[in-house]
């Protein structure tokens, strides 16, 4: 099996390049790389790119994932979201290829407090969550074989993140303020990527498995409880901060203004998932300390 993977160099890139090795010849395009195109702006290029590999399994991680910035250039992200989505859609089709692609909880409007299912009407806040719901409906046009994973608060330890985030913070400073009333679960980008690859796995055997389905890790927490987890994870292993856990005060988001609305409500029922490929996601605890394990040892000493 063949499988053309773009967008390697991403979180979740990154762990794919790892669990879809197994599953046959991995091909991961940089930008430009061998007469292979990996940049989402050439919309010729990628496809193009994927007639001459003539792959399998095509596996779409590449993005716009800069909300704010994206409210400023919209047509920009509309490419890369849409209307590239797009492009490798029809090209699967062409080829009787399947077509993996990453969505996102930002499609939904955020009300409410149940976990969103998949069948649930969306309404997009912001320009990254209306091109990535056209992207999602333009792979179900072009009637291609897919697997659309909606996710949502994904983190890796390679690269910035919330977490290191909250560490550097509390190092320089007594108290914190964090927003507590929008509401998710901790996604590990290797959880995503071994859903992933179990899924292309079952899916390559059962052609009926093709759809949308929703990946997060289990629970929910706001980004204030997530930040006090983290703290006291840090505290536990001994790495000295100005700031406790008992030091962080929540606050709602208007107290932080941002040019792109964020959903308050980002919990994702996973059932169809779970039931579908047999599988029981684990807590976000589980993948945040495995995370703070691996940043905590390479990257922190206690003093």
């Amino acid at each position: 099996m063949k499988i053309l993977l773009f967008g390697k160099n991403g979180q979740v890139g990154w762990e794919l390049q790892r669990s879809l090795s197994p599953l046959g010849e991995l091909v991961s395009p940089d930008f430009d790389s061998g007469g292979l195109c990996g940049d989402f702006t050439r919309l010729d290029g990628i496809a193009e790119t994927v007639r001459r590999v003539a792959p399998d399994v095509i596996v779409n991680a590449a993005a716009h994932t800069a909300v704010d910035k994206a409210e400023s250039e919209p047509e920009h992200v509309r490419i890369i979201n849409a209307q590239a989505p797009a492009a490798l859609a029809s090209e699967a089709a062409k080829l009787g290829a399947w077509l993996v692609h990453y969505s996102t909880d930002y499609v939904f409007d955020g009300s409410g407090a149940k976990p969103w299912t998949e069948t649930d009407p969306t309404g997009p806040l912001s320009v990254y969550g209306a091109t990535k719901l056209e992207g999602e409906d333009a792979i179900i046009s072009s009637g291609c074989r897919h697997l659309t994973f909606r996710t949502s608060w994904i983190f890796a330890a390679r690269g910035e993140n919330f977490a290191k985030k909250m560490l550097r913070l509390a190092r320089q400073h007594d108290h914190l303020t964090v927003i507590d009333d929008q509401v998710g679960a901790p996604t590990g980008a290797d959880l995503l990527a071994d859903v992933t690859a179990h899924a292309v796995r079952t899916a390559l055997k059962q052609p009926h498995m093709a759809g949308l389905y929703h990946v997060a890790a289990a629970g929910e927490t706001s980004w204030c409880g997530y930040a006090r987890f983290i703290l006291d994870f840090a505290r536990q292993a001994g790495i000295r901060l100005k700031a406790t856990p008992e030091d962080i005060a929540p606050v709602p988001t208007s107290a932080f203004p941002s040019p792109a609305r964020r959903p308050k409500n980002s919990r994702l029922s996973t059932r169809k998932l779970e039931k579908a490929f047999d599988l029981k996601l684990p807590p976000w605890q589980t993948g945040v300390t495995r995370m703070l394990t691996e940043i905590l040892e390479n990257q922190y000493d206690p003093a």
